[in-house]
Protein backbone atom coordinates (compact mmCIF):
# COMPACT_ATOMS: atom_id res chain seq x y z
CA UNK A 1 0.00 0.00 0.00
CA UNK A 2 1.04 3.63 -0.90
CA UNK A 3 1.60 5.44 2.56
CA UNK A 4 -1.37 8.22 1.23
CA UNK A 5 -3.52 4.71 1.27
CA UNK A 6 -2.10 3.64 4.56
CA UNK A 7 -3.16 7.22 6.20
CA UNK A 8 -6.40 7.19 4.69
CA UNK A 9 -7.48 3.69 6.49
CA UNK A 10 -5.85 4.47 9.47
CA UNK A 11 -8.36 7.89 9.76
CA UNK A 12 -11.11 5.80 8.63
CA UNK A 13 -10.43 3.33 11.63
CA UNK A 14 -10.11 6.61 14.19
CA UNK A 15 -14.01 6.54 14.61
CA UNK A 16 -14.04 2.42 15.60
CA UNK A 17 -11.21 2.88 17.74
CA UNK A 18 -13.86 5.86 19.76
CA UNK A 19 -16.50 2.96 19.79
CA UNK A 20 -14.54 0.32 22.06
CA UNK A 21 -14.58 0.71 25.77
CA UNK A 22 -11.90 0.30 28.31
CA UNK A 23 -12.90 -3.62 28.84
CA UNK A 24 -12.42 -4.24 24.42
CA UNK A 25 -9.38 -2.14 24.65
CA UNK A 26 -7.95 -4.64 27.19
CA UNK A 27 -9.35 -7.65 25.81
CA UNK A 28 -7.06 -6.44 22.37
CA UNK A 29 -4.06 -5.61 24.40
CA UNK A 30 -4.21 -8.98 25.77
CA UNK A 31 -4.90 -10.41 22.44
CA UNK A 32 -1.63 -8.64 20.83
CA UNK A 33 0.53 -9.92 23.61
CA UNK A 34 -0.24 -13.56 23.46
CA UNK A 35 0.35 -13.21 19.40
CA UNK A 36 3.23 -11.74 19.71
CA UNK A 37 4.57 -14.34 21.96
CA UNK A 38 3.07 -16.75 19.62
CA UNK A 39 5.15 -15.19 16.49
CA UNK A 40 8.63 -15.60 18.77
CA UNK A 41 9.91 -18.16 15.87
CA UNK A 42 8.81 -15.70 12.73
CA UNK A 43 10.07 -12.25 14.72
CA UNK A 44 13.66 -13.92 15.63
CA UNK A 45 14.20 -15.08 12.16
CA UNK A 46 13.30 -11.36 10.87
CA UNK A 47 15.65 -9.87 13.17
CA UNK A 48 18.58 -12.30 12.78
CA UNK A 49 18.44 -11.13 8.96
CA UNK A 50 18.10 -7.54 9.99
CA UNK A 51 21.46 -8.05 11.85
CA UNK A 52 23.05 -9.96 9.49
CA UNK A 53 22.77 -7.01 7.19
CA UNK A 54 24.29 -4.56 9.20
CA UNK A 55 26.87 -6.62 11.16
CA UNK A 56 29.83 -4.92 9.98
CA UNK A 57 28.60 -1.55 9.10
CA UNK A 58 28.03 -0.51 12.44
CA UNK A 59 28.97 -0.58 15.70
CA UNK A 60 28.31 -3.34 18.51
CA UNK A 61 26.72 -0.94 20.66
CA UNK A 62 23.94 -0.29 17.61
CA UNK A 63 23.38 -3.86 17.08
CA UNK A 64 22.82 -4.24 20.86
CA UNK A 65 19.66 -1.98 19.84
CA UNK A 66 18.90 -3.67 17.04
CA UNK A 67 18.75 -7.60 18.23
CA UNK A 68 16.00 -9.17 19.78
CA UNK A 69 16.29 -12.66 21.93
CA UNK A 70 13.13 -14.32 23.19
CA UNK A 71 13.73 -12.77 26.35
CA UNK A 72 13.14 -9.07 24.97
CA UNK A 73 10.01 -10.57 23.49
CA UNK A 74 8.65 -11.81 26.34
CA UNK A 75 9.79 -8.18 27.79
CA UNK A 76 7.64 -6.34 25.33
CA UNK A 77 4.63 -8.74 25.71
CA UNK A 78 5.01 -7.99 28.74
CA UNK A 79 5.04 -4.34 28.90
CA UNK A 80 1.97 -4.57 26.50
CA UNK A 81 0.13 -6.28 29.66
CA UNK A 82 1.56 -3.54 32.07
CA UNK A 83 -0.52 -1.42 29.68
CA UNK A 84 -3.93 -3.55 30.63
CA UNK A 85 -2.96 -2.71 34.12
CA UNK A 86 -2.94 0.82 33.86
CA UNK A 87 -6.54 3.08 34.15
CA UNK A 88 -8.00 4.42 30.68
CA UNK A 89 -7.01 8.49 30.54
CA UNK A 90 -10.33 8.58 27.50
CA UNK A 91 -13.08 10.08 28.80
CA UNK A 92 -11.23 10.94 32.31
CA UNK A 93 -12.64 14.13 33.98
CA UNK A 94 -9.85 16.98 34.04
CA UNK A 95 -11.85 19.48 35.65
CA UNK A 96 -15.86 20.25 35.93
CA UNK A 97 -17.83 23.64 37.23
CA UNK A 98 -21.01 24.97 36.90
CA UNK A 99 -21.54 28.54 35.83
CA UNK A 100 -23.93 31.16 37.15
CA UNK A 101 -26.52 30.44 34.19
CA UNK A 102 -26.97 26.92 35.51
CA UNK A 103 -25.04 25.40 32.47
CA UNK A 104 -22.41 22.62 33.50
CA UNK A 105 -18.52 22.88 32.04
CA UNK A 106 -16.95 18.96 31.93
CA UNK A 107 -13.27 19.42 30.82
CA UNK A 108 -12.81 15.82 29.20
CA UNK A 109 -9.22 13.71 28.22
CA UNK A 110 -10.23 12.84 24.36
CA UNK A 111 -7.79 10.51 21.99
CA UNK A 112 -5.54 12.82 19.67
CA UNK A 113 -6.62 10.62 16.64
CA UNK A 114 -3.72 8.88 14.37
CA UNK A 115 -0.55 9.12 15.71
CA UNK A 116 2.55 8.45 14.14
CA UNK A 117 5.99 7.32 14.89
CA UNK A 118 9.23 7.67 13.18
CA UNK A 119 11.85 6.06 15.07
CA UNK A 120 15.28 3.80 13.86
CA UNK A 121 16.97 0.85 14.83
CA UNK A 122 14.72 0.07 18.15
CA UNK A 123 12.09 -2.88 17.21
CA UNK A 124 11.18 -2.87 20.27
CA UNK A 125 9.42 0.95 19.96
CA UNK A 126 6.65 -1.06 18.04
CA UNK A 127 4.91 -2.85 20.06
CA UNK A 128 5.06 -0.29 22.63
CA UNK A 129 3.73 2.53 20.64
CA UNK A 130 1.42 0.17 19.14
CA UNK A 131 0.09 -0.66 22.99
CA UNK A 132 0.06 3.00 24.30
CA UNK A 133 -1.86 4.10 20.88
CA UNK A 134 -4.64 1.55 21.34
CA UNK A 135 -5.14 1.98 25.52
CA UNK A 136 -5.14 5.97 24.51
CA UNK A 137 -7.79 5.29 21.77
CA UNK A 138 -5.30 6.74 19.48
CA UNK A 139 -4.83 5.06 15.88
CA UNK A 140 -0.52 4.55 15.21
CA UNK A 141 1.28 5.08 12.12
CA UNK A 142 4.46 3.38 12.33
CA UNK A 143 7.65 4.27 10.54
CA UNK A 144 10.86 2.40 11.73
CA UNK A 145 14.32 2.49 9.78
CA UNK A 146 15.25 0.52 7.28
CA UNK A 147 17.36 -1.38 9.34
CA UNK A 148 15.20 -2.87 11.53
CA UNK A 149 12.25 -3.12 8.47
CA UNK A 150 12.27 -6.73 8.54
CA UNK A 151 11.95 -6.85 12.57
CA UNK A 152 9.12 -4.16 13.05
CA UNK A 153 7.15 -5.88 9.83
CA UNK A 154 7.00 -9.59 11.73
CA UNK A 155 6.11 -7.46 15.18
CA UNK A 156 3.40 -5.64 13.31
CA UNK A 157 1.93 -8.73 11.67
CA UNK A 158 1.72 -10.85 14.98
CA UNK A 159 -0.03 -7.44 16.82
CA UNK A 160 -2.36 -7.50 13.99
CA UNK A 161 -2.89 -10.74 14.48
CA UNK A 162 -4.57 -10.21 17.91
CA UNK A 163 -6.58 -7.53 16.82
CA UNK A 164 -8.31 -9.85 14.41
CA UNK A 165 -8.50 -12.58 16.81
CA UNK A 166 -10.95 -10.35 18.60
CA UNK A 167 -12.89 -9.19 15.37
CA UNK A 168 -11.22 -5.74 15.04
CA UNK A 169 -9.90 -3.89 11.90
CA UNK A 170 -6.15 -4.08 11.59
CA UNK A 171 -5.74 -0.64 10.46
CA UNK A 172 -6.02 0.28 14.30
CA UNK A 173 -1.91 -0.33 13.89
CA UNK A 174 -0.65 0.52 10.75
CA UNK A 175 3.16 0.50 9.48
CA UNK A 176 4.31 2.52 6.74
CA UNK A 177 6.11 0.17 3.76
CA UNK A 178 8.12 3.10 2.34
CA UNK A 179 11.27 3.60 4.38
CA UNK A 180 12.90 6.03 2.56
CA UNK A 181 13.18 10.20 2.97
CA UNK A 182 9.89 10.31 1.05
CA UNK A 183 7.90 8.16 3.44
CA UNK A 184 9.18 10.02 6.29
CA UNK A 185 8.29 13.54 5.02
CA UNK A 186 4.89 12.41 3.81
CA UNK A 187 4.33 11.74 7.52
CA UNK A 188 5.53 15.25 8.29
CA UNK A 189 3.32 17.26 5.76
CA UNK A 190 0.00 14.57 6.44
CA UNK A 191 -2.11 17.65 7.69
CA UNK A 192 -5.35 15.74 7.02
CA UNK A 193 -4.42 12.71 8.18
CA UNK A 194 -2.11 13.02 11.07
CA UNK A 195 -2.61 14.74 14.70
CA UNK A 196 0.32 14.09 16.00
CA UNK A 197 4.49 12.95 15.22
CA UNK A 198 6.66 11.81 17.55
CA UNK A 199 10.18 10.96 16.25
CA UNK A 200 12.39 8.68 18.07
CA UNK A 201 16.04 8.70 17.37
CA UNK A 202 19.05 10.66 16.84
CA UNK A 203 19.56 14.27 16.45
CA UNK A 204 19.00 14.17 12.97
CA UNK A 205 16.22 12.68 12.49
CA UNK A 206 14.27 14.83 15.32
CA UNK A 207 15.47 17.99 13.80
CA UNK A 208 14.54 17.22 10.56
CA UNK A 209 11.11 16.33 11.67
CA UNK A 210 10.68 19.86 13.42
CA UNK A 211 12.19 21.67 10.73
CA UNK A 212 9.70 20.21 7.91
CA UNK A 213 6.76 18.50 9.79
CA UNK A 214 3.54 20.53 9.30
CA UNK A 215 1.74 18.31 11.57
CA UNK A 216 2.02 19.39 15.63
CA UNK A 217 5.12 17.41 16.50
CA UNK A 218 6.89 16.48 19.76
CA UNK A 219 10.63 16.88 20.20
CA UNK A 220 12.04 13.70 21.76
CA UNK A 221 15.29 11.61 22.63
CA UNK A 222 18.59 13.32 22.39
CA UNK A 223 20.33 12.79 25.32
CA UNK A 224 23.36 14.69 26.36
CA UNK A 225 22.97 13.30 30.05
CA UNK A 226 25.12 14.70 32.87
CA UNK A 227 26.06 13.44 36.15
CA UNK A 228 27.69 15.88 38.61
CA UNK A 229 29.83 14.62 41.66
CA UNK A 230 29.64 17.38 44.50
CA UNK A 231 32.27 18.25 47.02
CA UNK A 232 30.05 16.78 49.50
CA UNK A 233 28.75 13.68 47.37
CA UNK A 234 29.30 9.79 48.76
CA UNK A 235 32.19 9.14 46.29
CA UNK A 236 31.63 4.92 46.11
CA UNK A 237 27.50 5.92 45.70
CA UNK A 238 29.24 8.10 42.86
CA UNK A 239 31.20 5.83 41.02
CA UNK A 240 28.68 3.40 41.49
CA UNK A 241 25.71 5.40 39.77
CA UNK A 242 28.25 6.67 36.91
CA UNK A 243 29.14 3.37 36.05
CA UNK A 244 25.19 2.46 35.27
CA UNK A 245 24.46 5.47 33.91
CA UNK A 246 27.19 5.45 31.35
CA UNK A 247 27.57 1.41 30.71
CA UNK A 248 24.69 -0.30 31.24
CA UNK A 249 23.32 0.52 28.28
CA UNK A 250 25.16 3.06 26.80
CA UNK A 251 22.95 3.73 23.10
CA UNK A 252 20.24 4.89 24.98
CA UNK A 253 18.97 8.33 25.09
CA UNK A 254 19.33 8.32 29.39
CA UNK A 255 22.62 7.43 29.58
CA UNK A 256 25.22 9.98 30.57
CA UNK A 257 27.39 11.52 28.18
CA UNK A 258 29.23 13.61 30.49
CA UNK A 259 30.86 13.36 33.91
CA UNK A 260 31.54 16.93 35.75
CA UNK A 261 33.19 16.34 39.00
CA UNK A 262 33.98 19.33 42.02
CA UNK A 263 37.30 19.97 41.86
CA UNK A 264 37.58 19.91 45.83
CA UNK A 265 36.82 15.91 45.15
CA UNK A 266 38.74 15.62 41.70
CA UNK A 267 42.00 14.92 42.47
CA UNK A 268 40.58 11.64 44.88
CA UNK A 269 37.71 10.79 42.69
CA UNK A 270 38.97 10.95 39.22
CA UNK A 271 41.45 8.02 39.70
CA UNK A 272 38.80 5.73 41.42
CA UNK A 273 36.56 6.62 38.18
CA UNK A 274 39.11 5.62 35.75
CA UNK A 275 39.85 2.59 37.92
CA UNK A 276 35.96 1.55 37.29
CA UNK A 277 35.15 2.15 34.17
CA UNK A 278 38.95 1.90 32.56
CA UNK A 279 40.95 -0.95 34.52
CA UNK A 280 38.15 -3.01 36.44
CA UNK A 281 36.06 -3.24 33.07
CA UNK A 282 38.96 -4.48 31.19
CA UNK A 283 39.89 -7.23 33.95
CA UNK A 284 36.72 -8.26 33.82
CA UNK A 285 36.47 -8.61 29.77
CA UNK A 286 34.42 -5.92 29.86
CA UNK A 287 34.32 -3.14 27.11
CA UNK A 288 36.17 -0.29 28.98
CA UNK A 289 34.94 3.31 28.96
CA UNK A 290 37.21 5.82 26.78
CA UNK A 291 37.71 9.01 28.88
CA UNK A 292 37.67 12.69 27.51
CA UNK A 293 39.02 15.12 29.66
CA UNK A 294 39.20 18.66 30.16
CA UNK A 295 42.75 20.00 30.75
CA UNK A 296 42.03 20.03 34.70
CA UNK A 297 41.07 16.72 34.34
CA UNK A 298 44.10 15.28 32.53
CA UNK A 299 46.70 17.14 35.15
CA UNK A 300 44.92 13.88 37.15
CA UNK A 301 44.49 10.91 35.28
CA UNK A 302 45.32 9.94 31.73
CA UNK A 303 42.76 9.29 28.98
CA UNK A 304 41.62 11.36 25.87
CA UNK A 305 42.67 14.59 25.57
CA UNK A 306 38.42 16.68 24.92
CA UNK A 307 37.55 18.62 22.27
CA UNK A 308 35.18 21.61 22.86
CA UNK A 309 32.61 19.18 20.56
CA UNK A 310 32.94 16.26 22.77
CA UNK A 311 30.97 18.28 25.79
CA UNK A 312 28.17 18.94 23.07
CA UNK A 313 28.29 15.16 21.73
CA UNK A 314 25.49 12.25 22.19
CA UNK A 315 28.04 9.51 22.25
CA UNK A 316 25.89 6.24 22.34
CA UNK A 317 29.28 4.15 22.81
CA UNK A 318 31.66 3.50 26.03
CA UNK A 319 32.71 7.39 25.89
CA UNK A 320 32.40 9.86 28.62
CA UNK A 321 33.31 13.77 28.53
CA UNK A 322 34.68 14.46 31.97
CA UNK A 323 35.56 17.90 33.10
CA UNK A 324 36.07 19.41 36.55
CA UNK A 325 34.19 22.18 37.74
CA UNK A 326 34.26 24.80 40.65
CA UNK A 327 30.91 24.01 42.20
CA UNK A 328 27.71 23.18 41.66
CA UNK A 329 26.65 26.88 40.60
CA UNK A 330 29.13 26.20 37.84
CA UNK A 331 27.92 22.85 37.26
CA UNK A 332 24.66 24.29 36.79
CA UNK A 333 25.99 26.96 34.48
CA UNK A 334 27.63 23.89 32.18
CA UNK A 335 24.96 22.12 31.78
CA UNK A 336 22.55 25.02 31.01
CA UNK A 337 24.88 25.74 27.93
CA UNK A 338 25.48 22.06 26.68
CA UNK A 339 22.15 20.30 28.05
CA UNK A 340 19.62 18.59 25.64
CA UNK A 341 16.87 19.12 28.39
CA UNK A 342 16.79 15.43 29.06
CA UNK A 343 18.06 14.05 32.06
CA UNK A 344 20.75 15.25 34.83
CA UNK A 345 22.11 14.63 38.26
CA UNK A 346 23.66 15.08 41.41
CA UNK A 347 25.46 12.84 43.95
CA UNK A 348 25.82 14.95 46.93
CA UNK A 349 24.94 14.69 50.99
CA UNK A 350 24.54 18.23 50.62
CA UNK A 351 20.78 19.01 50.62
CA UNK A 352 21.47 22.56 50.00
CA UNK A 353 23.41 21.68 46.54
CA UNK A 354 20.63 19.19 45.65
CA UNK A 355 18.00 21.77 46.47
CA UNK A 356 19.97 24.57 44.27
CA UNK A 357 20.53 21.83 41.57
CA UNK A 358 17.10 20.73 41.08
CA UNK A 359 15.74 24.13 40.89
CA UNK A 360 18.54 25.69 38.90
CA UNK A 361 18.40 23.05 36.30
CA UNK A 362 16.27 23.08 33.18
CA UNK A 363 15.62 19.52 32.13
CA UNK A 364 12.89 16.64 32.07
CA UNK A 365 14.39 14.75 34.66
CA UNK A 366 16.60 15.82 37.53
CA UNK A 367 17.59 13.22 39.66
CA UNK A 368 19.48 13.20 43.40
CA UNK A 369 21.74 10.58 43.90
CA UNK A 370 20.49 8.19 41.24
CA UNK A 371 21.57 6.99 37.96
CA UNK A 372 19.92 8.67 34.65
CA UNK A 373 18.88 5.32 33.13
CA UNK A 374 15.46 5.85 35.04
CA UNK A 375 14.36 7.85 32.66
CA UNK A 376 12.13 5.31 31.46
CA UNK A 377 8.09 4.96 30.97
CA UNK A 378 8.15 1.56 32.95
CA UNK A 379 10.30 2.88 35.40
CA UNK A 380 8.20 5.99 36.05
CA UNK A 381 5.08 3.51 36.84
CA UNK A 382 3.79 4.44 33.17
CA UNK A 383 3.80 1.04 31.73
CA UNK A 384 6.02 1.32 28.04
CA UNK A 385 6.53 4.34 26.78
CA UNK A 386 6.07 6.10 23.18
CA UNK A 387 9.01 8.25 24.14
CA UNK A 388 10.78 10.77 26.11
CA UNK A 389 9.96 14.59 25.20
CA UNK A 390 12.58 17.04 25.80
CA UNK A 391 10.22 20.50 25.34
CA UNK A 392 7.96 21.48 27.26
CA UNK A 393 4.17 21.89 25.78
CA UNK A 394 2.44 19.48 26.05
CA UNK A 395 4.43 16.81 26.94
CA UNK A 396 7.57 16.77 29.13
CA UNK A 397 9.51 13.44 29.88
CA UNK A 398 8.07 9.97 29.51
CA UNK A 399 5.24 9.86 27.90
CA UNK A 400 2.89 7.46 28.53
CA UNK A 401 -1.07 7.43 28.04
CA UNK A 402 -2.69 11.06 29.57
CA UNK A 403 0.37 12.15 26.95
CA UNK A 404 -1.32 10.48 24.45
CA UNK A 405 -4.20 12.43 24.84
CA UNK A 406 -5.86 16.06 24.27
CA UNK A 407 -9.41 17.46 26.00
CA UNK A 408 -12.45 18.71 25.10
CA UNK A 409 -15.33 20.79 26.84
CA UNK A 410 -18.76 19.33 27.49
CA UNK A 411 -21.57 21.47 28.10
CA UNK A 412 -24.68 20.21 29.97
CA UNK A 413 -27.67 22.63 30.24
CA UNK A 414 -31.15 22.88 30.48
CA UNK A 415 -32.78 25.81 27.60
CA UNK A 416 -30.28 27.85 28.49
CA UNK A 417 -29.63 30.42 25.90
CA UNK A 418 -27.23 33.47 25.35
Amino acid sequence: MTTLEILKAAKAATTHLSLLSEKEKNEALLSMADALEAAEAQILAANAEDVEAVTGSVSEVMIDRLRLDGKRIRAMAEGIRDVVSLPDPVGKCVDSFQRPNGITVTKTRVPMGVVAIIYESRPNVTSDAAALSLKSGNVCVLRGGKEAYRSSAAIVKALRAGLAACGLPVTLVNMLEDTTRTGANELMTAVDYVDLLIPRGGAGLIRACVENAKVPCIQTGTGICHVYVDADADLEMAVRIIENAKTSRPSVCNAEEVCLVSRKVADVFLPMLKKRLVVDRAAAGLPSVELRLDGEAGRIIEGTPATDADFDTEFLDYILAVKVVKDVQEAVLHIAAHSTHHSEAIVTENAEAADLFTRAVDSAAVYVNASTRFTDGGEFGLGCEIGISTQKLHARGPMGLEELTSYKYVIKGNGQIR
